[in-house]
């Protein structure tokens, strides 16, 4: 007989990730914030990664997938962005 979450969502298999202990606390605290599993958040990131079928704009939202590729075909030079950045912010 199965989990009546192995038979709604699939079965899951368990994935062992190494990593700096830090990064492994910023994550708890990020999920339980969410309210979410480490695990759902994991998931969630595999999930947002575009697949070779489906473009990038797809996952994003309708706003930021509007402006993908707006500037496709102009050339900025980084002096002059940064002058730009300085101009806006300082």
């Amino acid at each position: 007989m199965t989990h009546m979450s192995e038979y709604m969502y699939g079965m899951h298999t368990k994935l062992t990730l190494r990593m700096d202990e830090s990064l492994i606390e910023k994550g708890k605290f990020e999920a339980a914030r969410r309210g979410k599993s480490v695990s759902q958040m994991v998931g969630d990131f595999f999930d947002s990664l575009s697949s070779p079928d489906q473009p990038v704009a797809q996952k994003l939202p309708p706003l930021t997938a509007s402006l993908v590729g707006v500037l496709r075909g102009h050339r900025m030079k980084v002096d002059s962005y940064r002058a730009h950045l300085r101009e806006k912010y300082l």
